[in-house]
């Protein structure tokens, strides 16, 4: 079991803790990969969360979602899962609603291993569906953002280089960064302290990056205007304001000497 950082450390993984994530990484993101290839049009979101629930134990892990009570809420997560759905850009609470072709459906989770936790994400298009340029450039953008993010996740770069890398490619697309919303450290816990990810920066600015840091690069993006709502009676999920499009991908990263690992592969 790893032992807990105190407030405001950032705790450094060695080697072998780094590939303790990855195995629950590698649990996660099978489960990912399911969710993704189940999410049919008149398949609910609930069917969805089962699914999870016994994807991740067939492979070993618990949800780490599923009674978690982080810092920034007054209640408690009861899923294993956050689906959101079109204007819903996070957080979107598994309910009883039927999926239609077309439909935008963001999948996000955390497994556990032994206490070593791992966080991914990814959007998707409901098909099969008519084309949709701009809801499929969304796609694209985002998840580039992210892998351009991760590029930059090198010992003695920074934190300002990593959000301006996913800042630049999506604002040259004509899409908004939900610019309040941040990835995270993680690795002990869903969000560890000390350490926040934002998808917005300067080059050069910024906590510098150190060997054994790890984290999640998560660009949440919308195609609108990028500004945020909650649902009335829904502490949750975050909708664009404007209703447009949300999409959101992510990946657990590991720092070593040789660049950035990703801890949530398959």
């Amino acid at each position: 079991m790893p032992s807990i950082a105190t407030r405001d450390e950032i705790r450094l993984k060695t080697a072998g803790e780094m590939d303790a994530m990855a195995a629950a990484g590698r649990a996660a993101a099978r489960t990912l990969l399911a969710l993704k290839e189940h999410a049919q049009p008149g398949v609910k979101l609930t069917e969805l969360e089962e699914l999870a629930i016994s994807t991740l134990r067939d492979n070993g892990a618990r949800p780490g979602l599923l009674g978690y009570h982080p810092g920034f809420s007054q209640v408690t997560y009861l899923h294993a899962t956050c689906l959101s759905v079109n204007d819903e850009v996070i957080h979107g609470v598994p309910r009883p609603i039927a999926l239609n072709a077309g439909d935008v459906l963001g999948i996000d989770l955390v497994a556990v291993i032994d206490g070593w936790f791992a966080d991914t994400a990814l959007t998707v298009i409901v098909g099969p569906t008519p084309h949709n340029p701009r809801a499929e450039k969304l796609l694209e953008v985002t998840e580039k953002a992210m892998w351009l993010g991760i590029e930059r996740c090198w010992p003695g770069s920074t934190l300002g280089d990593v959000g301006y890398a996913i800042q630049h490619h999506v604002e040259k697309n004509r899409f908004s960064i939900l610019k309040q919303m941040v990835g995270h450290g993680v690795g002990t816990a869903v969000h560890e302290p000390g350490l926040d990810v934002a998808n917005v920066g300067r080059p050069g600015s910024g906590m510098r990056i150190r060997e054994g840091m790890t984290f999640c690069v998560e660009p949440m993006v919308t195609a609108g205007r990028g500004d945020y709502k909650h649902r009335k009676n829904d502490p949750w999920a975050v909708l664009s304001k404007d209703g447009s499009l949300g999409a959101h991908f992510e990946h657990t990263v590991g720092v070593t000497k040789d660049g950035p690992r990703i801890l949530t592969l398959p």
